[in-house]
């Protein structure tokens, strides 16, 4: 089974014990790393079987994939975040992608026009601290090392949703292809691969920090920690609320085009 998945931590700690073998009845997966900006842009071609992308990336994608209610990221206090230089009225910004659920969530947030480049995330915080944007919108683990790139937070994206909402913020998604993979048995192995690395954490260690792109292990541990939650095995009622009241949102500002999620 082809399967996309990012190279962060919390992806290679809930697939990890798919990726391994260690789920009954799981097929073998061919595994791709990729940046999610990456496979927004090859889901849009059915290119894989299983697929980590974006949530902002839905509508362009459910007509040939199955949204799995599991293994994703979504929750509070793990939004996006738009950080500067101290000082700088940001006229420019840098963004991880078109179609990421980071740069929805600024196109819903914003109030002004800002000039946007989409740049790879891993080049947005040193662009910025090195003066090429004013402001950079970062995700993961940035929320835990931009202060050492000298940077300053402008705007919380995720406290300002949850302040508007109440609910979570949906990040990325599992999604299914329908001709493909059954979805109701690739929900039951993201599962319990889910289920498996909270089980035995430090059976994922190594893979998790092989993949980790020079992350200390502390830092890796919080991000963890902080997207792999009670909505990563199950996303519930509030989770599929969260994720029509961004996609509707989107929709009604004429941002995205109308999905259906359920």
């Amino acid at each position: 089974m082809k399967v996309a998945y990012s190279p962060c931590p919390n992806d290679t700690f809930v697939f990890h014990a798919l990726a391994h073998g260690l789920v009954p009845g799981a097929p073998a997966l061919d595994v791709t790393f990729a940046d999610v900006d990456v496979t927004n842009t090859s889901a849009a071609t059915g290119e894989y079987d299983l697929v980590k992308v974006s949530y902002a990336a839905l509508p362009w994608l459910l007509d040939s994939y199955e949204l799995l209610p599991c293994g994703g990221a979504l929750g509070r206090g793990c939004g996006p975040l738009v950080v500067t230089r101290p000082g700088v009225t940001p006229r420019t910004v840098a963004v991880p992608g078109d179609r990421t659920t980071a740069y929805l969530l600024f196109r819903l947030w914003a109030q002004t026009e800002y000039q946007i480049t989409v740049v790879p995330f891993h080049e947005i915080m040193p662009g910025v601290a090195a003066g090429r944007w004013d402001a950079g919108l970062v995700i993961h683990e940035a929320r835990f090392t931009y202060q050492e790139h000298g940077l300053v937070a402008l705007a919380d994206l995720g406290e300002w949703w949850e302040g508007e909402t109440g609910l979570p913020i949906p990040l990325g998604a599992i999604l299914a292809h329908k001709d493909r993979v059954d979805p109701a048995r690739a929900a039951e192995w993201v599962r319990a691969s889910v289920r498996h690395a909270w089980a035995y954490p430090a059976a994922s260690q190594d893979y998790v920090m092989a993949h980790a792109q020079e992350l200390s292990p502390d830092v890796a541990a919080q991000h963890i920690d902080l997207y792999v939650n009670e909505f990563t095995e199950d996303l519930g009622d509030e989770g599929y609320a969260a994720i029509e009241a961004l996609l509707g949102r989107a929709s009604a500002a004429g941002l995205i085009p109308a999905v259906a999620v359920r």
